[in-house]
């Protein structure tokens, strides 16, 4: 199987062939590990042309070459730029490394959690001035859904919805102004994705699970980063939904940034062993992403963790 068909079996809730897929929703290290600047929409803000397109093919090359020393299902990286762009990259990806891998898009037009400074002020619109807030969260789902649907349509196979909503204790919403304010329209961007093709993923940090029903039943795909450190049970979210929806990460970033191989061990043991590697519905992955600051040292031994674990085979006569 090839890394895109790995991560198919896994999405489709499926046991696939080999090595569990992997993937990681960024990879901040590209100059630590490569040596390589990789692309942000400012850097091309006075860049046209020939020239522009050359940076554009070195950047996929880039990516490609990311995904091919990490065994990732999914080129991520290209959503740091302007959406034009990203679409020529994704024909750039395609011309070196055909369907081996899966191009994501990064869109998400629900409400996520405001900046600190402006919580207050968020929840007395959404209450004090609901008509106002409704008018602005369809425009915003309807933006996103349409930006979403040109990167399905240019090659994206799965969405990655990155709003976050909850905290270390909980939502930031309580589960009924959620369902007031955030489901109607995760369901309606899911649905119309889904429609054309994509497999929607929702990423969120924080403890999800008063909310956790709501995102399953918007009809999501795929859940990422199922938090650690906010007390999600990998094994209890796959008891509840795992005949539902595939499972995305859950090896605890803090034990990986602190150094700590025991405890990084112990977490990507649990994840594979409850997160589905023998039943299939699970894509290996950090709690988050791989930000600037996480040791390479402790990514590698993540990586050799799920070379030693990420197979069926590795499982049997485990109870």
């Amino acid at each position: 199987m090839t890394p895109r068909e790995r991560a198919l079996a896994a999405l489709q809730r499926r046991v696939p062939d080999g090595l569990v897929p992997h993937l990681e929703l960024e990879f901040q290290l590209s100059e630590e590990v490569f040596g390589v600047h990789a692309l942000r929409g400012e850097d091309l803000k006075t860049v046209t042309g020939a020239k522009r397109q050359d940076l554009l093919k070195r950047n996929a090359e880039h990516w490609v070459q990311v995904a091919k020393r990490f065994d990732y299902s999914v080129i991520t990286g290209l959503h740091w730029l302007p959406l034009e762009d990203q679409l020529a990259s994704f024909q750039y990806v395609r011309e070196l490394a055909g369907d081996s891998y899966m191009l994501p898009a990064f869109m998400d037009g629900t409400f996520g959690i405001p900046s600190g400074k402006d919580m207050t002020e968020h929840v007395v619109w959404l209450t004090e001035r609901a008509e106002e807030a409704m008018a602005e969260a369809t425009r915003r789902n309807d933006s996103a859904i349409q930006a979403g649907l040109q990167l399905i349509a240019g090659g994206a196979e799965i969405v990655f919805m990155c709003a976050d909503y909850c905290f270390n204790d909980g939502p930031f919403l309580s589960p009924r102004m959620f369902r007031q304010w955030v489901t109607p329209f995760l369901t309606r961007q899911v649905a119309a994705w889904k429609q054309a093709g994509a497999y929607p993923c929702k990423h969120t940090d924080g403890q999800i699970m008063p909310v956790l029903d709501q995102m399953v039943e918007s009809g999501i795909s795929a859940l990422h980063s199922l938090d650690p450190m906010a007390g999600v049970d990998i094994a209890e979210v796959k008891r509840l939904y795992g005949d539902r929806i595939c499972l995305i990460g859950n090896v605890n970033l803090a034990d990986i940034q602190m150094g700590n191989k025991a405890a990084v061990e112990r977490s990507a043991r649990y994840c594979l062993e409850h997160g589905g590697v023998r039943q299939g519905g699970y894509i290996y992955a950090t709690s988050n992403c791989i930000f600037k600051g996480v040791p390479f040292e402790m990514y590698e031994y993540v990586l050799e963790l799920r070379r030693r674990w990420g197979t069926p085979e590795a499982w049997e006569g485990a109870v």
